[in-house]
């Protein structure tokens, strides 16, 4: 007995360890939205999407933890159900105003779109709106009362743990983006609509949901290098921020800190941020978008996604965003618009590109194989010996965490 309360004692430290040290790597998803083409000329008979489960078993073959449905649509949510996958759930703009006239009808889209799924299907949020003030400026007055409407109705079905919250582009909110210390939000919205969507995501505990896109701040400056933007690691290829004295070595960063900047401005620097959309175009509206490129897309989603996995965060936030969301999972091939996907129309891929969070004792060399070695044995015994069963969810929880479940079915 002895024996076995040192041992759970060890196994219960090292878990907490694990956890501590992946805690600040934000969860990396993609952004995906079923498309909808209209026959043209050229193509009478587009092709239809695939069917929720295919879309569904792809993000899980490819160890994307995270997903977010700009549409919402139920046979999506459905697929999902038992993957592990979170969901970000969006309400599209044209239902802002009738959610903030009328709770019952927020009733009325959770009854269609969350309960029958949760928590089967792990939904993590929901996005009232996206973008509102560039394509919908006249619905603006409406946003809050709609986000409340949502919270309170998801309240009143007993669901406590979804938070509600909306989505920004960066432009439309934030005066200015370098140096990022003196960015604020745009007026009179900052006062009108910010500063109390604000209190309202402290009072809930909710997050703080924008659009980060760093190749059109680069393509709206002239005088950003192009490595800059791209997570590129080149001499002398910083900004410094000389009022707070910090170094940027990527603009992704100064997008983010500009934000927090902004958020701290407003009284509510402590709200988590998740970035709800961001990436690289692979080919450009028209022949002008030179930057456009499969090469460049490339290397801006592996950089980002290598950086968010450092756990670096941000130079003004630690732990840096708590998501982020690139814009897209397949390309939507329309002439004269971008294409953002990371898989070609066909699913297939267009990149290698690891998204899941690994246990971050690997970079310790042997001992991750070690302890690979030695829980799986320990779990073995475990089954043999047919006793000491209290000590199976922590063993099963470690496997669980470090991806390493895989090697204990082999051994079976």
């Amino acid at each position: 007995m002895a024996f076995s309360s040192w041992l759970a004692f060890s196994l219960l430290i090292l878990l907490s360890l694990l956890h501590s040290t992946s805690s600040s790597r934000p969860l990396i998803g993609v952004t995906y939205a079923p498309p909808i083409l209209a026959p043209t000329i050229a193509n009478p008979h587009p092709r239809p999407p695939p069917p929720p489960d295919r879309v569904a078993s792809i993000v899980t073959s490819l160890n994307i933890p995270a997903v977010r449905l700009p549409n919402s649509d139920p046979s999506l949510i459905r697929a999902f159900a038992y993957t592990n996958t979170t969901i970000l759930l969006s309400i599209p703009n044209a239902f802002v105003p009738t959610l903030a006239a009328n709770r019952t009808l927020a009733q009325r889209w959770l009854y269609r779109h969350v309960l029958p799924f949760y928590p089967r299907s792990k939904i993590s949020l929901i996005s009232v709106g996206n973008d509102i003030f560039d394509t919908t400026p006249d619905l603006s007055p409406f946003l809050l009362p709609a986000v409340r409407n949502v919270h309170l109705a998801l309240r009143d079905l007993g669901i406590k743990k979804i938070p509600v919250s909306t989505t920004f582009s960066f432009f439309n909110i934030i005066t200015t983006s370098f140096p990022p210390s003196s960015a604020q939000f745009q007026e009179p919205a900052g006062s009108l609509i910010m500063k109390p969507l604000l209190q309202f995501l402290e009072d809930t505990n909710s997050s703080f949901l924008v659009n980060v896109y760093p190749y059109n701040m680069y393509r709206l400056n002239c005088e950003i290098p192009l490595g800059f933007a791209l997570f590129e690691n080149y001499p002398f290829n910083f900004r410094d921020d000389l009022i707070t004295g910090v170094r940027y070595t990527n603009l992704f960063d100064v997008m983010v800190d500009a934000v927090i900047s902004a958020m701290a401005v407003a009284g509510h620097e402590n709200i988590p941020v998740i970035v709800a959309e961001t990436g690289w175009p692979s080919s450009g509206a028209d022949a002008s978008e030179v930057d456009a490129t499969p090469a460049l897309a490339e290397m801006y989603l592996k950089g980002l996604v290598a950086h968010l996995k450092s756990g670096m965060g941000s130079p003004l936030r630690r732990e840096g965003v708590a998501e982020a969301y690139v814009y897209e999972l397949v390309d939507i091939e329309v002439k004269g618009e971008r294409s953002w996907g990371i898989l070609h129309q066909n699913f297939t891929q267009k990149y290698e590109i690891e998204f899941s969070r690994a246990c971050k004792i690997e970079s310790a060399g042997g001992f991750r194989a070690l302890l690979r070695f030695f829980l799986t044995g320990f779990l073995m015994n475990l089954l043999c010996a047919g006793d000491n069963w209290s000590l199976w969810w922590v063993v099963d929880e470690i496997l669980l965490f470090c991806e390493f479940r895989s090697d204990l079915v082999k051994l079976m």
